[in-house]
């Protein structure tokens, strides 16, 4: 967060076609024309290429069907890429080893593709850079010896505008599948948790697995017939479907079950805060435009207040300090004596008052378990010293990123990411339960993991996208609050598939509910990233036009809170639940707040009462 008006803009690299990629992208090994008639054995393997049952047996991103323009049929594919995503839809097919295929389809647009990979030989692919009415495309190739699966797909380019695609094909020998399994039946809720629901459904002659669905999105896919879906949110109701699959595809989905799950715990050192909390950062070692607040006289409004900020003294040694703004910048700064006892006053009254770690200019790399070290000792210090409740996690910029090699946000590598973890867990296993643990990151670390997750997929992108998602993670048990930046970011993509920009209540109810809903990390369906509970989450958003770029009027703020906890006054996004439980608001910052005369903590209060 920024010393300044925190509009530090978002920073998300956009690749750019260049003439050595056009390059790459012609030299296609395997590829042919299309013969004028494919040999009487073969078969079209490729299921719904003319997307006449909408988007059905396609992955995509960015994408949707439309009526105009068509080549053949009634549908076609529209996709846009933005952003960092080149708008790909893809599917996997079975095909049998050794054997030759021909992949093609037609095509509109600037800088479309057609392709395939896991061909087992070599994956091939071709592309038109401008075809302004329909262009038919075409590759082939042949599989390896044991290869039974290809997937295939096509996608723009970064920025190029609109493309459509229609009418695709992967002619070659077919692949004697039979028949999609029945639906199953029998699908019944058994141990019920606050945050998990054991599920169990009779066996389907045929099947060889079954996919586990949790509110229309497909959570889990196991092999026998019950599982446990875990990661739910306390006190929230769910529903449930499975369906059967075998090689020749994936059944009808079964009848709905529903459960609800138990209230929980709390847990994370959160019992004792309000039902409904407000979070504000105050600006405490420096001055900027929003002018000094003493800690006195911050209203009661505000439940937790984050100190900004403890910064290293280098980027790797680990060694964090807090130092207080003195009166030669901020002339109304009360003493140190007058403000431990300030402090002592809020927390009488039942206020959190915590260190916050980084901001812009504080960049945190613990490269070393000796930097963990100094890491967790200046820390306490720094919260010894002041009485402080615990301690809240702001690190930006390249503070966090992974390495090429960690792709599993479960079981992290990185050392930046290991060693803040175990500092986190240490630092919390030294002052108990009640120690409050909170973070702030930004969106770019945290939902755009749903596109991406480290590096070396899909081409190549910002290390940092999603790399706190580890942490999130192996800290879910302890972390008070989360209260991600929505705000200072550019267009994220939600679980409908659709971006979502800054400004309005629709991004906020976007972003929120992925994290209380989960969602699959870097495109993988296998890999869910499980939902935080609704006490663990506030929403954050700058407190004035001065604050930050993605300031909500409080007319935007509370349809946000209706939609999520009320299901009512949404707009476009359709959310995956409702959460009465969810803990409240973040904002940066308290300085800013009352620069803009408390408007932002006077339309909670009116709002939570």
């Amino acid at each position: 967060m920024d010393r300044t008006r925190h509009n530090r803009p978002f920073a998300r690299r956009r690749q750019r076609l260049v003439a050595a990629c056009a390059a790459t992208a012609l030299a296609v090994p395997g590829l042919v024309a299309l013969s004028s008639a494919a040999r009487a054995a073969d078969a079209d393997l490729a299921r719904n290429g003319g997307f006449e049952s909408g988007l059905s047996n396609w992955t995509c991103t960015a994408a949707s069907t439309v009526n105009s323009p068509v080549r053949s049929g009634s549908s076609a594919l529209m996709a846009t890429p933005a952003g960092s995503d080149y708008a790909q839809c893809s599917q996997t097919v079975t095909v049998k080893p050794d054997a030759q295929y021909t992949l093609s389809g037609y095509v509109r647009g600037g800088y479309v593709y057609l392709g395939a990979t896991g061909t087992g030989t070599t994956d091939v692919s071709t592309w038109t850079p401008s075809a302004t009415d329909w262009q038919q495309l075409s590759t082939a190739f042949r599989t390896g010896a044991a290869t039974t699966q290809v997937t295939i797909y096509t996608h723009g380019w970064y920025g190029t505008g609109t493309y459509y695609a229609d009418d695709l094909s992967l002619t070659g020998p077919g692949v004697d599948a039979g028949q999609p399994p029945a639906a199953p039946t029998g699908l019944t809720a058994g141990t019920v948790t606050s945050s998990a629901v054991g599920l169990s459904w009779t066996a389907v002659t045929g099947a060889t697995g079954y996919s586990v669905y949790r509110d229309g999105v497909k959570v889990q896919t196991v092999t026998g017939t019950s599982t446990t879906v875990s990661g739910l949110s306390p006190s929230t109701a769910y529903s449930f479907q499975v369906a059967a699959t075998n090689a020749a595809g994936e059944s009808a989905k079964s009848a709905t079950v529903t459960a609800t799950t138990s209230a929980g715990s709390g847990g994370g050192g959160s019992s004792d805060l309000p039902a409904h909390a407000l979070v504000g950062y105050l600006h405490a070692s420096f001055a900027n435009g929003a002018g000094y607040t003493r800690m006195a006289d911050v209203p009661d409004s505000w439940d937790v207040i984050d100190l900004a900020f403890g910064e290293p003294t280098s980027t790797t040694s680990g060694d964090i300090r807090f130092n207080r703004c003195q009166v030669t910048e901020c002339p109304t700064a009360e003493s140190d004596a007058d403000f431990k006892a300030a402090v002592r006053a809020k927390q009488a009254a039942g206020k959190k008052v915590l260190i916050s770690i980084g901001g812009q200019n504080g960049q945190v790399q613990l490269t070393t378990t000796a930097a963990r070290d100094t890491f967790v000792s200046s820390v306490s210090k720094i919260i010894d010293t002041y009485g402080l409740d615990g301690l809240d996690i702001d690190f930006e910029g390249h503070s966090l990123s992974l390495d090429a090699s960690d792709t599993n946000f479960k079981s992290p590598t990185t050392p930046v990411i290991v060693n803040l973890i175990s500092a986190l867990k240490t630092l919390k296993a030294k002052y108990g339960s009640k120690f409050v643990l909170t973070m702030a990151p930004e969106t770019f670390f945290v939902q755009l993991g749903y596109q991406y997750y480290g590096t070396g997929k899909w081409g190549g992108q910002d290390p940092r996208a999603g790399a706190y998602l580890p942490v999130i993670h192996a800290l879910r048990d302890d972390l008070t609050l989360l209260h991600v930046q929505d705000y200072n970011s550019g267009s994220i993509m939600g679980l409908d598939n659709q971006y979502h920009s800054m400004g309005g209540a629709d991004f906020h109810i976007a972003m929120t509910d992925m994290l209380l809903t989960g969602f699959p990390v870097a495109g993988d369906a296998n890999n869910v990233f499980p939902p935080l509970r609704p006490d663990q989450i506030a929403i954050g958003m700058p407190a004035t036009t001065n604050a930050g770029n993605g300031y909500v009027a409080p007319a935007e703020v509370t349809k946000t809170l209706d939609c999520l906890t009320k299901k009512t006054n949404c707009g476009s996004y359709a959310t995956h639940g409702t959460w009465p439980g969810l803990r409240g608001l973040m904002t940066w910052s308290v300085n800013w707040d009352r620069f803009g005369g408390w408007e932002f903590s006077r339309n909670f209060d009116a709002y939570f009462g």
